[in-house]
């Protein structure tokens, strides 16, 4: 497998080239310049190369769904229009039973996976978000539980008076088999001040995924980018998340989350230019050199985009998810979910190979 990147007549280009293809790691500083360069063919030729190099041109897709029990919570983060006050019109907190009626409607036999997170809900004890995960791993237990963020987690741990490893194992035996990304928003304490992230700090939403590695779980993570921070802030959190990798290779992906506005006729101005999300993944694929997958998350990039950030260092697309909420909440204008065979058509189209999986990544069926 050979691609061809033309030599660069800018010296510091061609200096992080010649890393990227000696299979060197980058710097603070390289990841900063790849932002300020307008060179995006030549990063995502790099970006291409890095991922041909770990996944050949494979691209993962899972059958889930996402499920949300409770969208009130104690939150009140600025980016956020998913939430909800106890009480508010449209709040809502779900039984077991109301959720089996829920999945009931809309599962159908090729669903692996339910992808569940929602609002940290103080008016309900801990031990209803493990009934949560137990009655619906009763119900179906052929599907696997990928569960709330790290930041719920921590919330779970000040409602129950609970270690973050003493949570996790309660939820382990209700069902849980890995966490979702979410909580992680920017790892800067500056930001998460200016924007109320009124959830787990930077030390505490590594510290939860620390601990789920420690006892053998695989888990998620992301970075929502697109709001007040600067480029080094972005690459310093996938240094943090880089870090962390290092110590434990407990993360199976890192999704790069392009921040939505809180209203679907917001102007394109308010909104990420595809510029900056191409460039935000192939970022993220050079950077992230322990990751083994990127993922283009078509809620937030939409379908035609995320065909091309598949040569950009994508190699997920997420999944089915079956009404997704919380980035249509906030504005998101794509389809609140796909069928298997429109990802597998998304996948063919941008000359890759899709390959149906399980949350971890095990192959279940290649489509050729």
């Amino acid at each position: 497998m050979t691609t061809v990147i033309a030599r660069h007549a800018d010296t510091r280009m061609a200096e992080i080239v010649d890393k990227v293809e000696r299979g060197e790691r980058l710097t603070l500083e390289d990841g900063v310049y790849l932002y300020e360069t307008d060179d995006l063919l030549t990063l995502g030729q790099l970006a291409n190369l890095a991922n041909l190099r770990k996944n050949g041109k494979k691209v993962y897709f899972i059958e889930n769904m996402s499920l949300y029990f409770t969208n009130v919570c104690e939150a009140h983060c600025a980016f956020c229009n998913f939430r909800k006050d106890q009480g508010e019109e449209g709040s809502y907190t779900l039984s077991g039973q109301e959720m089996i009626d829920y999945v009931d409607q809309h599962i159908h036999p090729g669903v692996r996976e339910f992808h569940i997170v929602g609002g940290h809900n103080p008016h309900v004890p801990f031990q209803y978000y493990v009934d949560s995960l137990r009655v619906l791993k009763e119900k179906y237990p052929q599907v696997t539980l990928k569960a709330y963020t790290a930041a719920e987690i921590d919330f779970f741990t000040r409602i129950s008076g609970l270690s973050i490893e003493e949570v996790l194992r309660q939820l382990m035996d209700a069902g849980l088999e890995s966490l979702t990304g979410g909580g992680a928003e920017i790892l800067s304490d500056e930001y998460r001040k200016k924007m109320r992230v009124e959830k787990a700090g930077v030390d505490r939403y590594l510290e939860v995924h620390r601990t789920a590695h420690q006892l053998g779980m695989k888990t998620h993570t992301t970075m929502l980018y697109g709001a007040i921070e600067s480029h080094e802030d972005r690459v310093r959190h996938m240094m943090s998340i880089r870090e962390l990798q290092d110590e434990t290779n407990g993360f199976q992906v890192f999704i790069p989350l392009s921040m939505q506005p809180k209203s679907p006729k917001a102007s394109i101005k308010r909104r990420n230019s595809a510029y900056e999300d191409l460039k935000t993944i192939a970022i993220s694929r050079l950077m992230l050199d322990n990751i083994q997958h990127i993922k283009a998350y078509f809620i937030n990039i939409g379908t035609q985009l995320t065909q091309v950030a598949l040569t950009f260092g994508a190699s997920d697309v997420h999944g089915t998810l079956v009404k997704e909420r919380i980035s249509h909440a906030a504005g998101a204008l794509t389809p609140e979910g796909l069928t298997r065979d429109e990802l597998i058509w998304l996948v063919k189209g941008a000359g890759r190979i899709p390959v149906e999986r399980d949350t971890f990544y095990n192959e279940v069926k290649v489509y050729e």
